[in-house]
């Protein structure tokens, strides 16, 4: 079912590609049906998995295949608590930005077949549970979004797209640094995930424990991104189709994010809790730093971009402060973990919606500057009702999964780092300010401009359903948080050790 699962876009994508003679209506409706079959084939593993849970937070649909014998390295696949929701946000932003593609016109064929692609790789990174196999999907997933924003991005497109690759890029070759370095100090030498994780290869090495995890946290913060990792964020945001800058931040930043707890944590425990405390300083920089630039933005999707670092920070920031949390406080270890992990869904989804209905701003007058906007809940009441749903979710407001998420990280942060915690808050008055700014200057008062239409049918198709996600999550978490706590708890042990 995996399997299936992550080839068949990919499939798909080669079936577009073969057939140059396909409209672009049929392209656009295949891309869509395959989404759609993607979101359906989810719905089933997730299903399964609620009725039949592994043991001890383990994996299920596990597919073990010989594949580089000589270098340890097989195909391996499976999922836990910790990726399924990430396999399942996947699908539905994907399925969001081909609805929301209805009405791209430019080299439909090969915009759809590059979304179709980096569906495959973004879930194949989720899913792998081999070094070698996680390193080819991640770095796939880096190209894919390269050509998105060089081919169908704005006036600065090749710059950005260029400063994304090589960053990124750089970041990839650190990560191969610290896969490499674990490899070797495995014995016998492998690169399965779930045999590291059994090995602790470098329990009592704090040399090579050092090397590695700092080789493997910058690759993964360079790709979360996190300050000071981050600068190649907002211009490819801004840069970027509106399409693409919803994928790369609701699914790629959430590749960094997942790496800390897949990799860095279980494999490095000793390391992890070692430097817990920097891991703390680079979170609660992000979470600040973020949200004070977002403030002094005029460009719409670059302060979306920064309030992404600022929401990433608190991810960090929770992961930290599970490597202080003391041995008799499981509880606490496991609530913030659980709250990291929610919150990668509640961003995916919540930010997506954003960069969708940045994308509607610059398909009405072809700018983000905030100025010129003003009044557009009068003309556009649909368009100003999702963007404050969205607005306020981001922000954290009761209701919505950003609070559910928020209100874990920060009390299970709190017992642990009461100090840098309690320096994090402001981070929340911050982005209400802005956000409740920027929606005061855009959608009230006089307005600006010409006419401005409200959203069309596949714009409110693709945004308003993540924001009805946004909202099941807040008001019934349950069958979310069911799936993600086993996990965490034995995450939580491995760390411990």
């Amino acid at each position: 079912m995996l399997s299936i699962l992550v080839f068949l876009p990919l499939a798909a994508a080669a079936g577009l590609l073969a057939v140059p003679r396909a409209s672009d209506r049929m392209v656009r409706w295949s891309w869509v049906a395959v989404s759609a079959v993607e979101v359906v084939l989810v719905a089933a593993v997730w299903l399964h998995f609620r009725r039949h849970p592994p043991a001890n937070g383990g994996f299920a649909f596990e597919v073990r295949r010989r594949w580089i014998p000589t270098l340890g390295s097989g195909y391996h696949i499976g999922v836990d608590g910790l990726s399924l929701p990430l396999v399942a946000l996947t699908t539905v932003l994907f399925l969001a930005c081909a609805v929301y593609s209805l009405r791209q016109t430019r080299r439909v064929r090969l915009f759809a077949a590059l979304f179709l692609f980096l569906e495959s790789v973004c879930l194949g990174v989720f899913v792998s549970l081999d070094l070698v196999l996680f390193f080819v999907f991640f770095d796939l997933s880096i190209v894919g979004m390269y050509f998105v924003i060089n081919g169908w991005g704005h006036a600065q497109a090749r710059r950005a797209a260029l400063q994304f690759f090589l960053y990124t890029f750089i970041g990839s070759l650190a990560l191969l640094v610290g896969f490499i370095v674990l490899y070797l100090a495995a014995d016998p030498h492998t690169f399965d995930m779930v045999e590291l994780i059994k090995a602790n290869p470098l329990a009592g090495n704090t040399a090579r424990g050092a090397v590695a995890l700092a080789a493997i946290f910058a690759g993964l913060a360079i790709k979360t991104p996190t300050v000071p990792f981050h600068t190649w964020l907002p211009p490819a945001h801004t840069e970027a189709p509106a399409a693409g800058s919803a994928i790369l931040a609701g699914v790629l930043l959430k590749l960094g994010t997942y790496g800390f707890v897949r990799i860095a944590m279980p494999m490095l425990p000793q390391s992890w809790r070692r430097y817990a405390v920097a891991i703390l300083v680079v979170g609660l920089v992000s979470v600040l730093y973020g949200a004070l630039v977002a403030l002094a933005q005029n460009n719409f999707k670059r302060m979306i971009a920064y309030t992404s670092v600022n929401h990433m920070g608190y991810i960090v920031l929770a992961l930290g402060a599970a490597g202080l949390v003391a041995d008799n406080s499981e509880q606490a270890r496991t609530l913030a973990i659980t709250g990291a992990v929610t919150q990668m869904v509640s961003h995916g989804l919540i930010t997506g919606a954003l960069f969708l209905l940045a994308g509607v701003l610059y398909e009405r007058r072809h700018t983000y500057d905030m100025d010129s906007f003003g009044g557009l809940a009068g003309p556009a009441p649909v368009f100003a009702a999702v963007t404050a749903a969205a607005m306020f979710a981001s922000l954290g407001l009761p209701g919505f999964s950003g609070f559910i998420a928020e209100f874990q990280i920060f009390t299970g942060s709190l017992g642990p780092a009461p100090v840098f915690t309690a320096l994090a808050f402001p981070g929340i008055l911050i982005t209400a300010a802005l956000l409740l700014r920027a929606y005061q200057r855009m959608f009230l008062g006089t307005p600006r401009g010409e006419g401005f239409a409200d959203l069309t049918v596949p714009e409110a198709i693709s945004t308003i359903p993540l924001m009805v996600g946004a909202l099941v999550i807040g008001i019934f978490p349950r069958f979310l948080l069911d799936v993600i706590e086993p996990a965490s708890r034995a995450l939580g042990v491995l760390v411990e050790r």
